[in-house]
């Protein structure tokens, strides 16, 4: 069954997104959390946040918080949650008691040494390494004598006989041999469950229909089944994404990738942008490369999903980050962008609107740091370049600079009456637009490079310009 063959739900839609806190929120979990997210929304369904925290040794609060507020900022909302694992044990143990006393469970008193010893020997003979099924309870077999002072694992009493098979919505039909699968460790010596236990249990628990998620968990889900199976719980359906490659085909890396959600908040993308961006890896609809989550979610019933690995391409989140950048309105940019301006030593008071600014500079910025950065021309003192001075400001313009001058002291306060003074100065001079345009952004910005040299006038106004004119 392929995904565009895949039914369309009878029974209310619930996905998860299930993160394990151990640092950042991932690009490739967010686009994970995404699609999972849209399905559901599709379906008018249920999207659940689940927080698997069982390991403690890298499980941190700080994570846990970098997680939810990388959703928060995607604005990825849950309808369910954050449940906690940790906060589930007292479940687990139940389900726990029940397998042992059902028979599809048991306590095995192999130490660790022993049972590395067992695949020592079964990799010397050249087989796969694997429990041998050492305390197996068995019709007819006698089990070992119970070591003094040694505290068991639970085991899963895994089928030894015939396949695991799924319709994986993206990759298809997957079946593996329950010969490849041992019995799988359930439950530590200190009763702490296993990773793959938790999953199966709070799936049946949550009543999950849909698992989506990166196909790194291929190998995790014939186990998942065969507990499910096992806990006589109905089977989600599953689909396996394939992972997100760098711009060097490789997996990745933090090493060399900007993979944390909240770099690309803190590198000046909207997240608008991000998830339109991250949608495409991994899934089309048609040749629409923009579209807003609600167009998302009206289409994302798990079709065209694709089975072959993305590749993660920094020019064009560039490009579609200027394009919503274009699209947002001013005044939500403005307040994005002021902090990072009074880091950079912006002086308010005086200047011109901010989102006015804003206006005239978004057509040309792919990220909000940029945006701020040349936000700047209009919220500091110019200190022109000398040499640059002496250049461009010659004895034959400074008759029609002074002129330029004493006109702004009357001149309608407008972009189209500052052009049309401009031409009449120039063609009363015999100059062209450069020669009067430089000189005029180097004593009022310090830059040689602006926007249009009217717009930057009116928007200064005509007190600023004055009185930088007069000083120059």
């Amino acid at each position: 069954m392929t995904a565009s063959h895949l039914p369309t739900p009878t029974t209310p839609v619930r996905t998860r997104f299930a993160p394990s806190p151990t640092g950042y929120l991932h690009v490739g979990g967010a686009r994970t959390a995404l699609f999972s997210w849209a399905f559901a929304r599709h379906f008018g369904g249920t999207f659940v946040l689940r927080i698997e925290d069982t390991d403690l040794e890298r499980s941190t609060p700080e994570a846990v918080q970098a997680i939810l507020d990388g959703m928060n900022w995607l604005n990825l909302q849950h309808d369910e949650g954050p449940y906690y694992q940790m906060k589930r044990m007292d479940r687990y143990r139940e389900v726990l008691a029940r397998m042992l006393e059902d028979g599809t469970a048991y306590h095995c008193y192999c130490s660790t040494d022993e049972v590395e010893a067992m695949r020592e020997r079964q990799r010397a003979a050249g087989d796969k390494p694997r429990y041998d099924g050492t305390w197996r309870p068995e019709p007819g077999k006698t089990l070992p004598a119970i070591p003094a002072d040694r505290k068991p694992v639970i085991r899963f009493k895994n089928p030894q006989d015939g396949d695991v098979s799924w319709n994986d919505v993206v990759k298809g039909t997957i079946t593996i041999s329950n010969r490849e699968l041992d019995d799988l460790v359930i439950a530590r010596p200190d009763g702490t469950p296993t990773y793959n236990f938790c999953v199966a249990v709070d799936d049946s628990d949550m009543q999950i229909t849909h698992v989506i998620r990166g196909d790194d968990h291929v190998n995790n889900t014939p186990r998942q089944i065969n507990i499910l199976n096992a806990l006589g719980a109905p089977l989600p359906f599953y689909g396996h994404v394939p992972m997100i490659l760098g711009t060097d085909g490789q997996k990745l890396s933090k090493r060399r990738d900007a993979v944390s959600v909240m770099d690309y908040l803190d590198k000046g993308f909207l997240p608008e942008a991000l998830l339109n961006y991250l949608a495409r890896l991994g899934w089309s609809h048609g040749d629409d490369e923009v579209f807003s989550m609600e167009q998302m979610i009206s289409w994302f019933d798990l079709t065209h999903l694709s089975s072959s690995a993305a590749q993660f391409n920094p020019e064009k989140l560039a490009w579609l980050n200027n394009h919503y950048i274009k699209a947002a309105d001013n005044q939500r940019l403005a307040d994005l962008i002021r902090v990072d301006m009074e880091k950079l030593g912006a002086q308010f008071e005086g200047a011109p609107a901010l989102a006015s600014v804003i206006a005239l500079l978004k057509e040309r910025t792919n990220t909000t740091i940029e945006l701020a950065q040349a936000a700047m021309l209009f919220y500091r003192q110019p200190a022109p370049d000398l040499a640059l001075v002496e250049q461009h400001i010659t004895d034959a313009i400074k008759p029609a600079l002074q002129e330029f001058t004493q006109a702004c002291a009357t001149v309608e306060w407008s972009k189209t009456a500052i052009a049309a003074t401009m031409k009449e100065i120039l063609a009363k001079h015999s100059l062209k637009m450069p020669q009067l345009a430089m000189p005029l952004r180097l004593l009022l910005t310090g830059q040689l490079q602006t926007p249009s040299i009217d717009a930057v006038i009116e928007l200064f106004g005509r007190e600023v310009v004055l009185a930088r004119l007069a000083k120059a």
